[in-house]
């Protein structure tokens, strides 16, 4: 759910005009629209290439993954790996069109620890990868567009800490 629909439905069920907080947080929201779009632009346009250097510095952290018995052992297993990570760079994406965390937790966050233990893959890993991916999707934006990246990447290291 977007914060504008948030705050009408939430406005809606108390039968109120939105209120001064309310709207404060809208026109904020909108005078930072210009800049989500061209985030999520980047992300989807630049996504091989963070997965890319992500997944090089994840499996330098944990050689074990790709070794023989490891998660990520093989093409196969790898590309499943990566094929994750490019989820995870949509959810941040999502989050920040909609300028609202939500989305990331009701397509993202719920049930994927669980998905995660049931098929042996480890979690501190899955964490550490979503660092990974944060980290090498900062190089392509300025320290303004890194406020507002940010604070998603880190709501889902601190869903999957949970």
């Amino acid at each position: 759910m977007s914060v504008v629909s948030k705050i009408i439905i939430n406005a809606d069920n108390e039968l109120r005009y939105p209120s001064v907080g309310e709207l404060k947080s809208l026109q904020e929201y909108f005078q930072t629209s210009e800049k989500r779009i061209f985030i999520s632009f980047i992300l989807r346009d630049k996504e091989q290439q963070i997965i890319q250097l992500a997944s090089k510095v994840i499996f330098k952290l944990h050689p074990e993954y790709i070794a023989p018995g490891g998660n990520a052992e093989g093409a196969r297993r790898r590309s499943l790996c990566l094929r994750d990570y490019g989820w995870y760079l949509r959810l941040v994406s999502y989050g920040i069109l909609s300028g609202d965390k939500d989305s990331i937790e009701t397509i993202g966050i719920i049930g994927a620890r669980e998905m995660y233990n049931s098929l042996g893959v480890p979690i501190l890993g899955m964490i550490d990868a979503i660092e990974c991916l944060k980290n090498a999707s900062l190089d392509f934006f300025s320290d303004d567009q890194i406020k507002l990246i940010v604070p998603y990447f880190d709501f889902i290291i601190q869903g999957l800490s949970n």
